[in-house]
């Protein structure tokens, strides 16, 4: 976890500059992974679809960077950031997307169906809200287990009209299991435009906290200091065995929501002054006045090790025919 101190006299907690400045690394690493796949995507050289977080990675980081080894969570379609924050190299990542066995799920997830359990990940899901009773289960297993460990699952605006959202809510707050719904809140539902798809304001989808009786935490999504903030204190609160907590961060997807959408349901003028105004990594920088020079240093330094992935999945094990159905049990 980052170094947090208190602003004197303030009362308010706040992330040291070398915190934030490895938050800033982290978010840049994430960024390019994700720009350098959907390049290689376009060239061909990657299967199945691709999804990428672009404007997104202060809450993977934010969030990531809160927990600890032992926790665990789940993803969605769109889960790089989750992954790389959590701690899964970005050679596995690669490698995976490739299909290698070298992969973190050993070729057989891709993309949209990363695994990997030694730092707590215990899938990405392509099913909308698919990964919430998972959580719901782990959380409980820790709670009968008294293990000091929180389950967190991650989720968008358009997963709170599912029935599996209310379902593993209500659960989790019935039995106050150790568990913190992440609400990744980008107003698109995929492809959908809020107002048709939400009944409540896109900025609003808290309240959805109240019909279950959850404790609910907000934060910008868009500021890594203050998702990681609330992300210790929904962390906290579950520790303490209060039950889990809603925390919805209202973020920015600053492209379509797979490579290739046309983003035929969106404003153009509106995307383009998102991107200007509400990158949560040039907000950063700036915030920390980060010089030319340094910009190169850390830019240069995340887009070696992302090129170098790419080498190691090229080199990496194709799956053998004869294990296509190795784990397949029904």
């Amino acid at each position: 976890m980052a170094t947090v101190e208190e602003k004197a006299g303030t009362g308010k907690k706040r992330v040291s500059n070398d915190a934030l400045r490895g938050f800033f690394r982290e978010m840049l690493l994430i960024r390019r992974f994700e720009e350098k796949v959907e390049e290689r995507f376009r060239a061909g050289e990657l299967p199945g679809f691709l999804h990428v977080a672009i404007g997104q990675e202060a809450v993977a980081t934010g969030v990531c960077s809160a927990l600890t080894r032992e926790d665990v969570f789940a993803s969605t379609h769109r889960a790089h950031g989750h992954a790389i924050a959590k701690g899964t190299p970005v050679d596995k990542i690669m490698a995976e997307l490739y299909g290698k066995m070298e992969g973190c799920s050993g070729g057989y997830g891709g993309s949209m169906h990363l695994y990997d359990l030694e730092v707590g990940n215990l899938g990405a899901n392509a099913v909308v809200a698919g990964g919430l009773p998972a959580i719901v289960g782990a959380a409980l297993a820790f709670q009968m287990r008294d293990e000091k460990r929180v389950a967190v699952a991650f989720f968008g605006d358009g997963a709170t009209n599912t029935g599996t959202f209310h379902e593993s809510l209500n659960l989790a707050q019935l039995w106050k299991v150790p568990a913190i719904f992440v609400l990744e809140n980008n107003g698109w539902a995929e492809s959908t435009p809020a107002e048709q798809q939400l009944p409540l304001p896109v900025d609003q989808l808290g309240k959805r906290a109240a019909a279950f009786g959850m404790k609910l935490i907000e934060a910008d999504g868009q500021d890594v200091e203050a998702v990681y903030l609330a992300a210790l204190a929904a962390r906290d609160h579950a520790l303490a065995g209060k039950g889990p907590v809603l925390l919805h961060v209202r973020t920015f997807r600053l492209t379509g929501h797979f490579v290739g959408d046309p983003q035929v349901y969106r404003d153009r003028e509106a995307l383009k002054q998102e991107r200007e105004t509400k990158d949560p990594i040039r907000l950063l920088g700036a915030r920390l006045e980060l010089t030319d020079e340094d910009l190169a240093a850390i830019d240069a330094e995340v887009t070696a090790k992302v090129e170098a992935s790419v080498e190691f999945a090229k080199a990496g094990t194709d799956p053998q025919p004869e294990d296509a159905l190795k784990y397949v049990y029904a």
